[in-house]
């Protein structure tokens, strides 16, 4: 499941996602929670740093920018200095901001919050004051929007709107801009604010309700998955849409296609620092997926991935796509036979390694014989990169490097799985040649690391890594530990200085 999601997020791709909505600014004050004040029973903050972030549809356009989606806002803020302040952000965010109009006749909405820390650690919410006006945009301020808006609606991959019901999503703009994807062939995904008549949303691609926003729609308490189920049902065939996802917090996601069967997608239990924003990175993690193409259970998949992360953040932070693959390997661990690959296969997996970022590292051996000298070697080496990979000398490889009449003792394929086990090692390939360099020209990684007491220019390779600029390093020793010598010990003779090279038994073989 997991390198089924990994590989998904590798072929997101950078689609132009619209987010149409209710611009916030959420502005953070943060200090220590020292005492209780002497003026009234209440907590003295202490503040010690102010803070600005982009909320509501601003966030939802930050945090598909965050996915490495183009991301586009579509939205009305005041003529003051809060206004300009959501501008910057979003310039700065890579967010195209063309579609943000400001306007004399309402302010701006910020959010206020005072994040107090008790000794300096544990950060925690006190207290959020809120500046807005609820009023819905005024009709010529929704003609304005639709007349910028409508045009480009075929430039989009997606459509996302984000309603905080702060005015700008009236049924007017909605219904207009739900028509107008449907029309071009473009999903619009809504996520509701709560409330009892959705009305406005009729036609959508999807809808994103939490547990209390389906039960207000619906009027289906949604306490067990059945209900969720129910009350997606009824979403569906209210509103005609296609699909709803009902986000249920730590019990995951429950999809519900207008044909076809529900289905639980539960999530892993997350240590919760703020819920805030979770709502917004499910709805642009959705957003993106499908403007990628994905379908709507894998997006739903990573939508617990993405929202998950974000809970364990204090504060509206974006989550990126690197860290839903880490925190997918993190807490998936590989299985591993997987990591037991051919060399076409490799290229591939090492490819999308490269393209998140991660420094390749390899090494190679026989590992006849698994001991403390190769695992010590094998974690060393791992330290140095993010991605290990293990060439190791098949059966007739070993034989042509005259280890001796009865080596390698345990066949490739054991000796592929004892590796697989080590949790250092990320990828194992078999080769048949007596040295690594097709392996190295193919793969080019960034470091070649050799165990034992050789020098740089007598490790097997070198002159292939340097030359394309790669780095070559001689590892360290554990004093008297090697295949050799504890094959000579079993068979009751005595090692000779010849055999007792750490790691491995023969320079060539690495």
């Amino acid at each position: 499941m997991s390198a089924s999601l990994i590989e998904s997020l590798g072929t997101l791709g950078h689609p132009a996602t619209l987010v149409l909505g209710d611009a916030i600014l959420d502005r953070y004050i943060w200090g220590n929670a020292e005492r209780v004040s002497q003026e009234a029973p209440v907590i003295l903050l202490r503040a010690d740093q102010d803070e600005n972030r982009l909320g509501g549809a601003a966030n939802v356009a930050n945090m598909v920018s965050g996915l490495g989606a183009k991301a586009s806002l579509a939205t009305v803020v005041g003529q003051d200095a809060y206004g300009i302040e959501v501008e910057k952000a979003l310039n700065a965010r890579e967010v195209d901001s063309s579609l943000v109009i400001p306007t004399s006749t309402r302010p701006t909405t910020v959010k206020e919050r005072f994040i107090g820390r008790a000794q300096n650690r544990h950060p925690h919410q006190m207290l959020r004051v809120d500046r807005e006006v609820r009023d819905p945009l005024p009709q010529e301020l929704q003609a304005f929007l639709l007349e910028r808006l409508l045009p480009r609606i075929s430039e989009y991959s997606a459509i996302l709107i984000s309603d905080y019901g702060k005015g700008v999503c009236t049924p007017h703009v909605l219904q207009s801009i739900i028509r107008a994807g449907k029309a071009a062939g473009v999903p619009v995904v809504v996520d509701p604010r709560p409330g009892q008549d959705y009305r406005a949303y009729r036609g959508a691609t999807a809808v994103t309700p939490n547990r209390l926003e389906t039960t207000l729609a619906t009027g289906i308490d949604v306490r067990t998955i059945d209900d969720a189920f129910a009350a997606g049902r009824k979403l569906c065939d209210e509103l005609e849409l296609d699909h709803a996802y009902v986000t249920l917090d730590a019990d995951g996601i429950v999809l519900v296609p207008t044909n076809g069967v529900p289905q639980h997608l539960p999530t892993r239990r997350r240590q919760v620092y703020d819920i805030t924003g979770a709502g917004d990175m499910v709805l642009a993690m959705i957003g993106v997926g499908l403007a990628s193409g994905l379908d709507p259970v894998t997006v739903a998949r990573l939508a617990n991935i993405a929202g998950g992360l974000e809970v364990e953040k204090v504060g509206v932070v974006p989550i990126s796509r690197a860290e839903m693959i880490e925190d997918l390997r993190a807490h998936s661990p590989q299985i591993p036979a997987q990591k037991i690959v051919d060399l076409d296969t490799l290229e591939g997996l090492i490819a999308q390694r490269r393209s998140e970022g991660q420094r390749v590292v390899f090494t190679n051996g026989c590992f006849d014989l698994l001991h403390a000298g190769h695992v010590s070697y094998l974690q060393q080496a791992s330290q140095m990169g993010d991605c290990l990979i293990v060439g190791l000398n098949s059966d007739q490889s070993v034989r042509r490097l005259n280890k001796g009449p009865d080596r390698p003792i345990f066949c490739q394929d054991q000796r592929a799985a004892m590796l697989a086990a080590l949790e250092a090692v990320d990828f194992i390939c078999v080769f048949e040649e007596s040295t690594p360099h097709a392996l190295l020209k193919a793969l080019r990684p960034d470091i070649l690391v050799k165990g034992g007491t050789y020098s740089r220019r007598e490790i097997v390779g070198w002159e292939i890594v340097e030359e394309y600029g790669g780095k070559v390093l001689p590892m360290g020793v554990v004093p008297g530990v090697s295949t050799t010598s504890i094959v000579a010990r079993l068979r009751g003779e005595q090692p000779t200085s010849s055999n007792m090279s750490p790691f491995f038994s023969d320079r060539k073989a690495g």
